[in-house]
């Protein structure tokens, strides 16, 4: 069904039925990237009519990361925004029906599920949510330029193309203590920073951290500048108490104090954690029969682009076998 809604939020009935016909979708898939587009994948070629709502970004944080080497299938490696230029042309191959657009809203208490754009309003058998989450940025004027040249939010991706070099790492937590656990096996030295004098993380990652002789605290401070020409070079350090600000040499700057889950339009609909994850039962059913989730927004843990697209894969197996059974 489609409907046009006006600036007050008034549904707009005055479409023809035909148009009703066309917009409606088996699968409607929200959010693009590995996830929804691996899902995409694999519901078209089972020949349900779907259509992703990919946001204002389509492919989602891969499309601002430079080089992917732990991508399975390319020995050399491959950009981030091509690897997912592929996996959209591959999903549009086999009849994917894609719009660049932002849902605003979501009705899961009717049935078929309603799906709102700006000016839009499509309807659909089944729903996957795959809109992924946001790492925290430090919220400092040139964090933007350095993005992809010497600032990275993940360790795991990015860590070995910093061998040698001096790495700071932001954060206070599990995540931060890992990921500069984990960058000891590249970098010369590892220095984290954090806004306290004492760390939220677990008791165990503690003494790991500690213990390292690569790694080195930076208490009550703040990062407040990048400086650098075409790649990031330095860091301005600010101290929290007394406002001393100093240079530290870096080659590169992880940032880890957390991410957002992109789930602001699905509450009251769906039930998630208290940081905002979509909560999944059986692997990718949310609490909403026919709502499935996939990738980053209910996978907090790993966050990688594989583990994303292998998501995507059981969201879509498992939305497959629940229309075939409802159809029986």
């Amino acid at each position: 069904m489609l409907y046009q809604a006006d600036g007050s939020g008034e549904i707009d009935h005055s479409f023809p039925s035909d148009n009703k016909l066309n917009n409606h979708f088996d699968v409607i898939i929200i959010g693009s990237g590995p996830a929804g587009y691996t899902a995409s994948i694999y519901t078209s070629r089972a020949k349900l009519k779907t259509l992703i709502i990919t946001g204002s970004l389509p492919g989602g944080q891969l499309m601002t990361t430079s080089e992917v080497e732990n991508y399975p299938g390319f020995p050399n490696g491959i950009f981030g925004p091509e690897l997912m230029i592929n996996m959209k042309q591959q999903s549009e191959r086999f009849g994917t029906v894609m719009i660049t657009d932002e849902v605003k809203k979501v009705n899961f208490n009717v049935r078929p599920f309603e799906i709102y754009t700006e000016s839009l309003m499509y309807t659909a058998e089944s729903v996957l949510i795959s809109t992924g989450a946001t790492p925290r940025k430090l919220g400092i004027e040139p964090e933007q330029a350095f993005a992809g040249r010497g600032i990275s939010y993940c360790a795991t991706c990015d860590g070995p193309f910093f061998k040698d070099q001096q790495i700071v790492v932001v954060g206070g937590g599990d995540t931060a203590l890992e990921e500069a656990s984990f960058l000891t096996k590249f970098g010369k030295s590892v220095k984290i920073i954090h806004r306290r004098d004492y760390l939220r993380a677990s008791k165990i990652l503690q003494e790991r951290a500690f213990e390292n002789p690569k790694i080195e605290f930076v208490w009550n401070s703040s990062v407040v500048d990048i400086k650098g020409d075409k790649k990031i070079s330095s860091i301005i350090v600010k101290d929290n108490k007394n406002g001393e600000e100093k240079k530290i040499n870096v080659g590169g700057l992880f940032v880890a104090i957390g991410h957002e889950p992109n789930t602001s339009i699905f509450k009251g609909q769906i039930d998630m954690d208290d940081k905002g994850y979509v909560i999944v039962n059986n692997y990718t059913q949310t609490n909403v029969e026919g709502v499935f989730a996939s990738g980053d927004v209910h996978d907090h843990r790993y966050r990688q682009a594989i583990t994303a697209a292998g998501f995507g894969c059981m969201a879509a197996l498992d939305i497959e076998k629940w229309l075939a059974e409802k159809k029986s």
